[in-house]
């Protein structure tokens, strides 16, 4: 397992990764995006900013870096910044299949990705991520699984990807939606000769969006390694878009409302990583404060209540406009 690299590690960011979703493509949803990015966001520009992020997480200990297909040229960016660095032997490296970005380079776009778990899919995309990452790919992982995903049922991709596994690449997914939950505990029951071929699972798992915690307990028992994505809800939980009693947690600690988010989901001991979705470094300098933050239980309990419904929750996601 990759992520016993980081199991080892000393430095308190080593439970924080990098993911490149924000950066890796000119439009996303992440709220605050235009002020975060510069106005022209070409290809160069993006890769520099991609690199700057790069080098930022890495001198700060972390260890963790995430992309996938879908996210533009994250990949590209990535193994690009590695290439330039072949001294950076210790990091591990987590990629996705599922979803086809469709946006060719435009914040406008009708659609952004398509989604499609077939088979031909993951054989197409696995092609293209070796293209680019070749053997420093660690980990690949299934993109927004559903209770229903076809990627759950169909034997043939399962052979293939405890093939894939067997040649030593660390099979995982991701989940998305309000079901989350279910998928993660019916993923876990997905065998390949008696053994599972899931090893890591990654989840959306936030202040306001807390659903999936139970499965993904579960899921941690059962010797998957946990990543959460979407700490800072696409942006609802940083300022100055943070909700009140967040707001008023984070002036106690005296830091920034994304520390304390942050920190909110490090403190579950089913959590392996947790990943930074910085789109600047300032933005990543103080993610990585999550690291220290230190909550009481009055703390916890204000910012429990901010809990919301998951249905109401990804219809609010579902809603964010495209940056």
């Amino acid at each position: 397992m990759p992520f016993a690299r980081l199991a080892s590690a000393t430095t308190p960011t080593s439970h924080i990764g990098l993911g490149l979703a924000a950066v890796g493509r000119p439009g996303y949803i992440n709220l605050g995006r235009e002020q975060d990015l510069p106005a022209h966001r070409g290809v160069d520009a993006l890769r520099e900013r991609t690199h700057e992020l790069l080098d930022a997480a890495y001198a700060q200990g972390v260890r963790y870096f995430d992309a996938a297909r879908s996210y533009g040229r994250s990949e590209e960016f990535l193994a690009d910044w590695l290439r330039a660095r072949p001294d950076i032997v210790d990091v591990v490296v987590g990629s996705k299949w599922g979803y086809t970005y469709t946006a060719d380079w435009t914040t406008d776009a009708a659609q952004h990705e398509v989604k499609d778990h077939s088979l031909a899919a993951y054989e197409r995309q696995r092609a293209e991520t070796a293209e680019l990452l070749g053997d420093r790919l660690d980990l690949y992982q299934i993109h927004s699984v559903t209770p229903d995903s076809p990627a759950l049922t169909d034997k043939e991709l399962h052979a293939k990807l405890a093939e894939a596994a067997a040649q030593g690449l660390t099979i995982g997914f991701s989940t998305s939606g309000p079901a989350q939950a279910d998928a993660v505990r019916t993923a876990l029951a997905v065998t390949v000769d008696g053994e599972p071929l899931f090893r890591t699972v990654q989840s959306t798992y936030n202040a306001l969006e807390t659903s999936a915690g139970p499965a993904l307990a579960e899921a941690h028992d059962a010797g998957l390694t946990v990543i959460v994505k979407e700490g800072m809800a696409n942006g609802r939980l940083a300022e100055p878009h943070a909700p009140e009693a967040l707001r008023a947690v984070a002036e106690e600690t005296g830091l920034g409302c994304d520390a304390v988010a942050l920190a909110l989901i490090l403190r579950q001991p089913w959590v392996g990583v947790v990943l930074s979705g910085a789109a600047t470094v300032g933005q990543l300098a103080s993610n990585l404060h999550a690291a220290a933050v230190d909550l009481d239980e009055d703390q916890l309990s204000r910012l429990g209540a901010l809990v919301e419904d998951p249905r109401a929750y990804w219809e609010q996601r579902a809603q964010l406009p495209w940056h």
